[in-house]
Protein backbone atom coordinates (compact mmCIF):
# COMPACT_ATOMS: atom_id res chain seq x y z
CA UNK A 1 0.00 0.00 0.00
CA UNK A 2 1.16 3.47 -0.72
CA UNK A 3 1.69 5.43 2.64
CA UNK A 4 1.27 8.83 3.15
CA UNK A 5 4.66 10.55 2.65
CA UNK A 6 4.32 14.26 4.77
CA UNK A 7 4.23 13.26 8.62
CA UNK A 8 0.86 13.90 10.21
CA UNK A 9 1.05 16.41 12.02
CA UNK A 10 2.71 18.59 9.60
CA UNK A 11 -0.61 18.46 7.45
CA UNK A 12 -3.17 21.40 7.96
CA UNK A 13 -6.87 21.87 6.88
CA UNK A 14 -5.59 23.51 3.95
CA UNK A 15 -3.89 20.45 2.44
CA UNK A 16 -7.35 19.13 1.89
CA UNK A 17 -8.67 22.30 -0.47
CA UNK A 18 -8.91 21.99 -3.88
CA UNK A 19 -10.54 24.00 -6.55
CA UNK A 20 -14.16 23.14 -7.82
CA UNK A 21 -16.11 24.61 -10.48
CA UNK A 22 -19.56 25.25 -9.28
CA UNK A 23 -21.31 23.47 -12.51
CA UNK A 24 -20.09 20.45 -11.09
CA UNK A 25 -21.84 20.43 -8.01
CA UNK A 26 -24.65 17.84 -8.24
CA UNK A 27 -28.21 19.76 -8.17
CA UNK A 28 -30.41 16.68 -8.57
CA UNK A 29 -29.65 12.64 -8.70
CA UNK A 30 -28.43 10.58 -11.71
CA UNK A 31 -32.00 9.46 -13.80
CA UNK A 32 -30.88 6.07 -12.56
CA UNK A 33 -28.99 5.63 -9.74
CA UNK A 34 -26.77 3.00 -10.72
CA UNK A 35 -25.56 4.65 -13.54
CA UNK A 36 -23.67 7.63 -12.01
CA UNK A 37 -19.93 7.23 -12.74
CA UNK A 38 -17.50 5.08 -10.84
CA UNK A 39 -13.71 6.11 -10.77
CA UNK A 40 -11.45 3.06 -9.53
CA UNK A 41 -8.46 3.76 -7.35
CA UNK A 42 -6.17 0.70 -7.22
CA UNK A 43 -3.93 1.51 -4.08
CA UNK A 44 -1.25 -1.34 -5.06
CA UNK A 45 -0.50 -0.15 -8.90
CA UNK A 46 -1.74 3.86 -8.18
CA UNK A 47 -3.82 3.71 -11.42
CA UNK A 48 -7.24 4.50 -11.50
CA UNK A 49 -10.16 3.39 -14.52
CA UNK A 50 -13.63 5.30 -15.29
CA UNK A 51 -16.58 3.34 -15.02
CA UNK A 52 -19.95 3.14 -14.55
CA UNK A 53 -21.27 2.05 -11.01
CA UNK A 54 -22.99 -0.44 -11.89
CA UNK A 55 -19.62 -2.16 -12.72
CA UNK A 56 -18.92 -2.46 -9.08
CA UNK A 57 -19.60 -6.17 -9.37
CA UNK A 58 -16.58 -6.68 -11.44
CA UNK A 59 -14.38 -5.54 -8.51
CA UNK A 60 -16.20 -7.48 -5.66
CA UNK A 61 -15.16 -11.38 -5.33
CA UNK A 62 -17.35 -13.77 -4.08
CA UNK A 63 -15.84 -14.42 -0.40
CA UNK A 64 -16.16 -10.65 0.05
CA UNK A 65 -18.16 -8.65 2.52
CA UNK A 66 -20.06 -5.29 1.85
CA UNK A 67 -20.77 -3.38 4.58
CA UNK A 68 -23.58 -0.79 4.51
CA UNK A 69 -24.93 1.80 6.55
CA UNK A 70 -28.91 0.93 7.14
CA UNK A 71 -29.83 4.44 9.03
CA UNK A 72 -32.97 6.25 7.60
CA UNK A 73 -33.11 9.78 6.91
CA UNK A 74 -35.56 11.76 8.48
CA UNK A 75 -37.50 14.67 7.58
CA UNK A 76 -35.06 16.73 10.22
CA UNK A 77 -35.56 20.37 9.11
CA UNK A 78 -38.31 22.09 10.97
CA UNK A 79 -39.76 26.00 10.48
CA UNK A 80 -41.92 27.59 13.13
CA UNK A 81 -41.54 30.69 14.72
CA UNK A 82 -41.37 31.67 18.31
CA UNK A 83 -44.27 31.32 20.74
CA UNK A 84 -47.27 34.19 20.37
CA UNK A 85 -44.59 35.85 17.95
CA UNK A 86 -45.70 34.51 14.20
CA UNK A 87 -43.31 37.53 12.85
CA UNK A 88 -40.55 35.87 14.55
CA UNK A 89 -38.99 32.84 12.36
CA UNK A 90 -37.27 30.09 13.38
CA UNK A 91 -35.77 27.10 11.53
CA UNK A 92 -34.42 23.94 13.51
CA UNK A 93 -32.27 20.64 12.26
CA UNK A 94 -32.42 17.64 14.48
CA UNK A 95 -29.38 16.59 14.78
CA UNK A 96 -28.97 13.69 17.75
CA UNK A 97 -32.11 11.97 19.64
CA UNK A 98 -31.17 12.33 23.24
CA UNK A 99 -34.50 10.40 24.76
CA UNK A 100 -37.65 9.93 23.37
CA UNK A 101 -38.61 13.70 22.77
CA UNK A 102 -36.14 15.65 23.39
CA UNK A 103 -33.15 16.27 20.52
CA UNK A 104 -30.14 17.85 20.02
CA UNK A 105 -30.55 20.91 17.35
CA UNK A 106 -28.99 23.20 15.38
CA UNK A 107 -31.00 26.37 15.80
CA UNK A 108 -31.16 29.57 13.33
CA UNK A 109 -31.46 32.35 14.79
CA UNK A 110 -29.75 31.17 17.92
CA UNK A 111 -30.83 34.60 19.63
CA UNK A 112 -34.68 33.17 19.64
CA UNK A 113 -33.52 30.05 21.24
CA UNK A 114 -32.03 31.10 24.76
CA UNK A 115 -33.06 28.09 27.57
CA UNK A 116 -36.85 28.23 28.48
CA UNK A 117 -37.88 29.77 24.74
CA UNK A 118 -40.96 28.15 23.64
CA UNK A 119 -41.72 27.77 19.84
CA UNK A 120 -45.20 26.51 17.50
CA UNK A 121 -44.27 24.07 14.15
CA UNK A 122 -46.95 22.67 12.14
CA UNK A 123 -49.25 25.44 13.14
CA UNK A 124 -49.51 24.03 16.30
CA UNK A 125 -49.03 20.30 15.39
CA UNK A 126 -45.74 19.93 17.35
CA UNK A 127 -44.60 22.46 20.59
CA UNK A 128 -40.64 22.96 21.72
CA UNK A 129 -39.21 23.81 24.85
CA UNK A 130 -35.41 25.01 25.14
CA UNK A 131 -33.98 23.09 27.91
CA UNK A 132 -29.95 23.62 27.80
CA UNK A 133 -27.33 25.26 25.38
CA UNK A 134 -24.75 22.33 24.20
CA UNK A 135 -21.49 22.33 22.75
CA UNK A 136 -20.85 24.76 19.52
CA UNK A 137 -23.89 26.69 20.89
CA UNK A 138 -26.67 23.67 19.59
CA UNK A 139 -29.84 23.36 21.75
CA UNK A 140 -31.05 20.44 23.97
CA UNK A 141 -34.73 20.73 23.00
CA UNK A 142 -38.02 19.29 24.29
CA UNK A 143 -40.34 18.12 21.82
CA UNK A 144 -44.47 18.26 22.93
CA UNK A 145 -47.04 17.05 20.47
CA UNK A 146 -50.41 14.94 20.40
CA UNK A 147 -49.74 11.49 21.73
CA UNK A 148 -52.86 10.05 21.38
CA UNK A 149 -53.04 10.95 17.73
CA UNK A 150 -49.22 10.19 16.76
CA UNK A 151 -46.96 7.26 18.30
CA UNK A 152 -43.87 8.36 17.87
CA UNK A 153 -42.23 11.95 17.02
CA UNK A 154 -41.30 10.23 13.40
CA UNK A 155 -45.17 10.06 12.70
CA UNK A 156 -45.01 13.93 13.62
CA UNK A 157 -42.01 14.93 11.78
CA UNK A 158 -43.73 12.93 8.52
CA UNK A 159 -46.42 15.23 8.54
CA UNK A 160 -44.49 18.75 8.79
CA UNK A 161 -40.26 17.92 8.34
CA UNK A 162 -38.44 18.53 5.30
CA UNK A 163 -35.97 16.58 4.11
CA UNK A 164 -32.61 18.26 5.15
CA UNK A 165 -30.26 18.70 2.14
CA UNK A 166 -27.20 20.55 2.16
CA UNK A 167 -26.77 23.92 1.73
CA UNK A 168 -25.12 23.55 -1.67
CA UNK A 169 -28.11 21.88 -3.11
CA UNK A 170 -30.18 24.78 -4.23
CA UNK A 171 -32.76 23.05 -6.61
CA UNK A 172 -36.16 21.26 -4.86
CA UNK A 173 -35.45 17.49 -4.91
CA UNK A 174 -39.00 16.07 -6.61
CA UNK A 175 -38.75 13.22 -4.94
CA UNK A 176 -37.25 12.56 -1.48
CA UNK A 177 -36.47 9.01 -1.75
CA UNK A 178 -34.10 9.83 -3.82
CA UNK A 179 -32.02 11.26 -0.68
CA UNK A 180 -32.60 7.74 0.99
CA UNK A 181 -31.26 5.06 0.25
CA UNK A 182 -32.90 1.81 -0.90
CA UNK A 183 -32.16 -0.27 2.09
CA UNK A 184 -32.64 2.48 4.83
CA UNK A 185 -33.98 0.83 7.94
CA UNK A 186 -33.96 2.26 11.61
CA UNK A 187 -34.75 6.56 11.74
CA UNK A 188 -32.25 8.94 13.17
CA UNK A 189 -29.87 10.41 10.51
CA UNK A 190 -29.63 14.19 9.71
CA UNK A 191 -28.11 13.51 6.44
CA UNK A 192 -27.67 10.41 4.01
CA UNK A 193 -24.90 8.09 3.86
CA UNK A 194 -24.68 8.98 0.32
CA UNK A 195 -22.30 6.74 -1.09
CA UNK A 196 -25.12 3.91 -0.78
CA UNK A 197 -27.34 6.58 -2.86
CA UNK A 198 -26.09 4.25 -6.17
CA UNK A 199 -27.26 1.08 -4.90
CA UNK A 200 -30.30 -0.47 -6.75
CA UNK A 201 -31.97 -3.52 -5.31
CA UNK A 202 -31.39 -5.30 -8.73
CA UNK A 203 -28.14 -4.29 -8.35
CA UNK A 204 -27.61 -5.59 -4.67
CA UNK A 205 -29.03 -8.75 -6.37
CA UNK A 206 -26.86 -9.03 -8.12
CA UNK A 207 -23.72 -8.83 -5.90
CA UNK A 208 -25.34 -11.23 -3.76
CA UNK A 209 -25.74 -13.62 -6.45
CA UNK A 210 -21.95 -13.54 -7.07
CA UNK A 211 -21.39 -14.79 -3.50
CA UNK A 212 -20.67 -11.35 -1.70
CA UNK A 213 -22.52 -11.05 1.89
CA UNK A 214 -24.17 -8.00 2.73
CA UNK A 215 -23.49 -6.95 6.56
CA UNK A 216 -25.80 -4.35 7.77
CA UNK A 217 -24.52 -1.27 10.30
CA UNK A 218 -25.47 1.53 11.70
CA UNK A 219 -24.51 4.82 12.45
CA UNK A 220 -26.89 7.90 12.79
CA UNK A 221 -25.73 10.70 10.46
CA UNK A 222 -25.41 13.97 12.54
CA UNK A 223 -22.97 17.15 13.03
CA UNK A 224 -19.85 14.71 13.06
CA UNK A 225 -19.87 13.77 9.39
CA UNK A 226 -20.58 17.10 7.84
CA UNK A 227 -19.03 19.65 10.62
CA UNK A 228 -16.32 22.17 9.24
CA UNK A 229 -13.23 21.98 9.79
CA UNK A 230 -12.19 25.47 11.22
CA UNK A 231 -8.84 24.38 13.63
CA UNK A 232 -5.54 24.91 11.19
CA UNK A 233 -3.90 21.87 12.57
CA UNK A 234 -5.62 18.47 11.62
CA UNK A 235 -5.15 16.96 15.33
CA UNK A 236 -7.20 20.23 16.93
CA UNK A 237 -9.87 19.21 15.31
CA UNK A 238 -12.69 17.42 17.66
CA UNK A 239 -15.39 15.52 16.14
CA UNK A 240 -18.90 15.78 17.19
CA UNK A 241 -19.94 11.95 18.66
CA UNK A 242 -22.55 10.00 16.81
CA UNK A 243 -24.52 7.00 17.89
CA UNK A 244 -23.48 3.24 16.17
CA UNK A 245 -24.67 0.14 16.07
CA UNK A 246 -23.33 -3.12 15.28
CA UNK A 247 -25.69 -6.44 15.25
CA UNK A 248 -24.10 -9.50 16.49
CA UNK A 249 -25.64 -11.26 13.15
CA UNK A 250 -23.43 -8.68 10.89
CA UNK A 251 -20.38 -9.08 13.60
CA UNK A 252 -20.44 -12.62 12.85
CA UNK A 253 -21.12 -12.31 9.21
CA UNK A 254 -17.92 -9.90 9.20
CA UNK A 255 -15.62 -12.04 11.15
CA UNK A 256 -16.70 -15.09 8.62
CA UNK A 257 -15.48 -13.29 6.16
CA UNK A 258 -12.65 -12.05 6.76
CA UNK A 259 -11.65 -15.19 8.59
CA UNK A 260 -11.42 -17.18 4.79
CA UNK A 261 -9.90 -14.30 3.17
CA UNK A 262 -12.11 -12.14 2.39
CA UNK A 263 -12.00 -8.16 2.04
CA UNK A 264 -14.62 -6.18 4.17
CA UNK A 265 -15.87 -3.24 1.69
CA UNK A 266 -17.22 -0.31 3.44
CA UNK A 267 -20.01 1.65 1.54
CA UNK A 268 -19.31 5.43 2.70
CA UNK A 269 -17.37 7.00 5.37
CA UNK A 270 -20.09 6.43 7.67
CA UNK A 271 -20.13 2.42 7.37
CA UNK A 272 -15.74 3.04 7.65
CA UNK A 273 -16.01 5.06 10.99
CA UNK A 274 -18.39 2.63 12.18
CA UNK A 275 -16.06 -0.49 11.58
CA UNK A 276 -13.69 1.24 12.78
CA UNK A 277 -14.62 2.48 15.53
CA UNK A 278 -15.63 -0.72 17.19
CA UNK A 279 -12.85 -2.79 15.52
CA UNK A 280 -10.01 -4.81 17.68
CA UNK A 281 -6.46 -4.04 17.25
CA UNK A 282 -6.18 -7.97 15.37
CA UNK A 283 -9.41 -6.48 13.02
CA UNK A 284 -12.00 -8.67 15.04
CA UNK A 285 -15.51 -6.59 15.09
CA UNK A 286 -17.35 -7.21 17.89
CA UNK A 287 -21.19 -6.81 18.08
CA UNK A 288 -21.64 -3.44 20.11
CA UNK A 289 -23.46 -0.25 19.90
CA UNK A 290 -23.02 3.53 21.54
CA UNK A 291 -21.19 6.59 20.63
CA UNK A 292 -18.29 7.22 18.18
CA UNK A 293 -16.58 10.45 17.72
CA UNK A 294 -13.22 8.91 15.97
CA UNK A 295 -12.03 10.99 13.48
CA UNK A 296 -9.68 9.21 10.69
CA UNK A 297 -6.85 11.78 8.83
CA UNK A 298 -3.59 10.70 7.38
CA UNK A 299 -1.56 8.94 9.90
CA UNK A 300 -4.42 6.55 11.06
CA UNK A 301 -3.80 2.55 10.78
CA UNK A 302 -6.67 1.06 9.91
CA UNK A 303 -7.63 -2.07 11.23
CA UNK A 304 -10.22 -4.24 9.86
CA UNK A 305 -11.35 -2.19 6.50
CA UNK A 306 -9.50 -3.17 3.43
CA UNK A 307 -12.15 -1.10 0.15
CA UNK A 308 -13.71 1.99 0.42
CA UNK A 309 -16.70 3.28 -1.80
CA UNK A 310 -17.16 6.76 -1.17
CA UNK A 311 -18.33 9.90 -3.14
CA UNK A 312 -16.23 13.08 -4.10
CA UNK A 313 -16.18 15.14 -0.81
CA UNK A 314 -16.08 18.99 -0.05
CA UNK A 315 -12.93 20.59 0.20
CA UNK A 316 -11.14 20.44 3.73
CA UNK A 317 -13.78 18.05 4.66
CA UNK A 318 -13.38 15.34 7.66
CA UNK A 319 -14.34 12.97 4.67
CA UNK A 320 -11.64 13.85 2.53
CA UNK A 321 -9.06 13.34 4.65
CA UNK A 322 -10.40 10.29 5.79
CA UNK A 323 -10.01 8.80 2.55
CA UNK A 324 -6.62 10.38 2.10
CA UNK A 325 -5.85 8.40 5.57
CA UNK A 326 -7.32 5.06 3.52
CA UNK A 327 -5.05 5.96 0.85
CA UNK A 328 -2.29 8.60 -0.35
CA UNK A 329 -3.09 12.31 0.27
CA UNK A 330 -1.21 13.44 -3.07
CA UNK A 331 -2.66 10.12 -4.77
CA UNK A 332 -6.14 11.71 -3.87
CA UNK A 333 -5.74 15.06 -4.77
CA UNK A 334 -4.63 14.06 -8.08
CA UNK A 335 -7.26 12.09 -8.36
CA UNK A 336 -9.67 14.97 -7.09
CA UNK A 337 -7.92 16.92 -9.92
CA UNK A 338 -8.65 14.44 -12.83
CA UNK A 339 -12.26 13.74 -12.11
CA UNK A 340 -12.67 17.56 -12.13
CA UNK A 341 -11.24 17.80 -15.92
CA UNK A 342 -12.84 14.94 -16.56
CA UNK A 343 -16.11 16.48 -15.40
CA UNK A 344 -17.43 13.95 -12.66
CA UNK A 345 -20.41 14.94 -10.38
CA UNK A 346 -19.70 15.95 -7.14
CA UNK A 347 -20.81 15.21 -3.57
CA UNK A 348 -24.49 13.99 -2.13
CA UNK A 349 -25.85 13.44 -5.25
CA UNK A 350 -22.84 12.94 -7.63
CA UNK A 351 -20.70 10.30 -8.39
CA UNK A 352 -19.00 7.56 -6.95
CA UNK A 353 -15.21 6.21 -6.37
CA UNK A 354 -14.15 2.75 -5.54
CA UNK A 355 -10.65 2.57 -3.35
CA UNK A 356 -9.31 -0.87 -3.25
Amino acid sequence: MIVNKRCPTELKTSDFFYELPPELIAQHPAEQRDHSRLMVLDRATGKWEHRHFYDILDYLRPEDVLVINDSKVIPARLYGHAEGREDAALELLLLRQRDLDTWECLVKPGKRARVGSRAVFGEGLMTTEVLEIAEEGNRIIRFTYDKERYKTIYEVLAQIGMMPLPPYITETLKDSSRYQTVYAREEGSAAAPTAGLHFTPELLERIQKKGVAIAPVMLHVGLGTFRPVKAERLDEHVMHTEFFSISQESAELINERKAKGGRLICVGTTSCRTIESAAEEDGHIPAMSGDTGIFIYPGYRFKAVDALITNFHLPESTLLMLISAFYDRDRIMEAYAEAVKERYRFFSFGDAMLIQ
